[in-house]
């Protein structure tokens, strides 16, 4: 079986342009991004020109209308993250972040001039954007954020840190949440804005082949052009998270998905006691039981983008799917590697760097305990979390 997922036959349940996306994609990354990715991810870096590529093959904002994006439907967008992050979690951050958080807070907040200037450079990947929500004291409970703006004069002057935040330094425009004395609001700072300044984070045992830095604002000075209109409240950064949530639980299955499949193709030549190893019962019941759980994932992603595309879908049930999918994922990286042996430490495969890139995913965009509390709200309607 090439896929694991035609145990189901899941792959009958899209339609022609559906598949046609995801194997576009998925060729484009098998010629010119999967050879490096294991080298990208022991450097610890992320090619900036990557972007433009990204960019021609039209996944930047893909799922946005108008300003040079693709519009495409959310299972289109899904199976492309899926894709993305087979080859490897980075490189489906970057487009996650640059397309669901960056894009999308200027498509769906901005003003008509901020989606000009912006929208069509960051869908070609001229430009690269990042989105600042998270600070180094608050990750979970962003209302309780410290960066304020304020209002002087005509203008509005910022102070104050962001912190693990993707395509930091590669951005050249940050979407940035601070606290103003009417709630939170959104602000567009272009790199080399006086005051405004990144740090990438080094020595990371995950996420390598992504750029994380911090932000850092100090006396930033922005006219009100900068500020997003439409963004009035807390409520707005949440929406642009779950958004890129959605790309998560599609996301996962890929690297399950890829895990799984690296562990299938080896247990069929690797060779002990005169045998592969896929011939004994204990390899076959850890690669039926883990085939089982990425179908599954995959089912519940399917089932949320068509949620999604009929404008139905709720917050809590994103957050089903994030938690679902990545813990199923991490499960799947770390059970595959166990099949691969001593060889399943080395980059030339791809579980163990698929698990320690998961266990970032594990926590960003909502930890999974967040995303539990979360349900059990939907669940009670109670708050556990306040």
């Amino acid at each position: 079986m090439q896929d694991p997922l035609e145990l189901l036959d899941i792959p009958s349940l899209l339609g022609d342009e559906e598949r046609d996306i995801q194997a576009t994609v998925a060729a484009y990354l098998s010629d010119h991004v999967r050879p490096h990715i294991a080298s990208w991810f022991e450097a610890g870096i992320l090619p900036r020109e990557l972007a433009r590529e990204l960019g021609k093959l039209g996944v930047l904002g893909m799922h946005l209308e108008g300003y040079g994006c693709a519009g495409t439907s959310a299972l289109a967008y899904g199976l492309a993250c899926l894709e993305l992050e087979a080859v490897d979690s980075g490189i489906r951050s970057f487009v996650s972040v640059q397309g669901s958080l960056s894009m999308y807070s200027i498509w769906k907040y901005g003003s008509e001039e901020q989606k000009q200037e912006w929208l069509p450079r960051l869908a070609a990947g001229e430009a690269i954007g990042c989105f600042g929500l998270t600070e180094p004291d608050f990750g979970s409970n962003p209302s309780g954020m410290r960066t304020r703006a304020v209002r002087d004069g005509a203008d509005w002057v910022l102070n104050g840190t962001k912190m693990w935040i993707t395509n930091g330094g590669l951005a050249d425009v940050a979407t940035v949440w601070a606290r103003t004395e009417d709630g939170i609001r959104g602000f567009l700072v272009p790199r080399g804005t006086p005051g405004f300044s990144t740090r990438d984070v080094k020595q990371k045992l995950s996420m390598r082949a992504s750029v994380t830095s911090e932000l850092v604002l100090e006396d930033v000075r922005l006219p009100e052009s900068a500020r997003l209109p439409l963004a009035t409240s807390l409520r707005a950064p949440l929406t642009c998270l779950n958004e890129a949530r959605f790309g998560i639980v599609f996301g996962a299955v890929g690297a399950a998905r890829d895990s799984l499949q690296a562990a299938l193709d080896y247990s069929g030549t690797r060779i002990q006691f005169d045998q592969p190893i896929a011939s004994f019962q204990l390899t076959q019941r850890k690669l039926a039981s883990m085939t089982v759980q990425v179908s599954n994932a995959m089912l519940l992603a399917l089932h949320l983008a068509r949620l999604k595309e009929a404008g139905t879908l709720k917050p809590e049930q994103i957050s089903v799917g994030k938690y679902n999918n990545v813990e199923s994922a991490i499960a799947i990286a770390r059970e595959s590697r166990t099949i691969l042996g001593a060889n399943g430490i080395s980059l030339e495969y791809s579980p163990l760097r698929h698990a320690n890139n998961l266990e970032s995913v594990l926590t960003y965009e909502g930890t999974s305990d967040i995303h539990l509390l979360s349900i059990g709200h939907a669940l009670t309607g109670i708050a556990a979390f306040r």
